[in-house]
């Protein structure tokens, strides 16, 4: 077993490799989209404020796999009968799908952040004279970021065990290169553990780094107050 182990050691390493790319990936666009999102839901702007629930509402009630599965073989088709030869790889699918649940469920969390900010704040920063992008960077974006990090921490570890999710399209990430191994060996057992072994690893060292910020931005934010 362990010169098994050895002989598949550089796939499996690949394929975490893949997984924590596809994630970290993943996380900017949906961060971006999670914003947009919970700027849209706190306008005054009936229709923006539509448009924010709509998102979030679809995504958050589809199953990730299905939006997984929509995105890879219907947009694909839906291009195609459009006359355009384009095809959609695996990794970029997987990169829409996923930032699209990571948007609609940051959402909410930066919603929430964005609605701890005191008004009293913003309404003084307003009354010096400065422009609401203004007051946005220098006033609410570090408040939201304190409020927020917490809850975006859970959504990045639930986003790096989504990423699992590609290896039905093909996408040789972690979770694919174990059951290839194991169909390979018959030891499914043994290379589904080394996978349950990495992914735990994966999540205790995202653990740790959260943590870290956690305490990086609360000792800021009091040296600040």
């Amino acid at each position: 077993m362990d010169s098994t182990l050895i002989q598949w050691g550089h796939a499996l390493a690949l394929g975490a490799a893949m997984t924590v790319g596809l994630a970290l990936a993943t996380l900017p666009f949906g961060l971006a989209l999670g914003l947009a999102a919970a700027l849209a839901k706190d306008s005054k702007s009936a229709f923006l404020r539509a448009c924010g629930e709509i998102y979030t509402t679809v995504f958050r009630g589809l199953p990730e796999l299905l939006t997984l599965l929509l995105i890879y073989y219907g947009a694909q088709m839906l291009i195609q009968n459009m006359g355009l030869s384009v095809n959609i790889s695996p990794f970029v699918a997987g990169l829409i799908a996923l930032s699209l649940v990571f948007g609609a469920y940051s959402s909410e969390v930066l919603l929430a952040a964005l609605r701890g900010v005191e008004r009293g704040q913003i309404e003084a920063a307003r009354s010096f004279g400065m422009s609401p992008a203004v007051v946005f960077r220098r006033i609410r974006a570090p408040q939201m970021l304190r409020l927020a990090l917490p809850g975006l921490g859970n959504n990045w570890l639930v986003l790096l065990k989504d990423t699992s999710l590609v290896s039905v399209i093909a996408l040789d990430d972690l979770l694919r290169m174990s059951f290839i191994a194991a169909q390979s060996t018959r030891q499914p057992f043994e290379f589904y553990a080394v996978a349950c072994a990495i992914y735990l690893g994966m999540t205790a060292i995202s653990t740790l780094l959260i943590a870290r910020a956690e305490r990086a931005v609360a000792k800021g934010w009091s040296s600040a107050a």
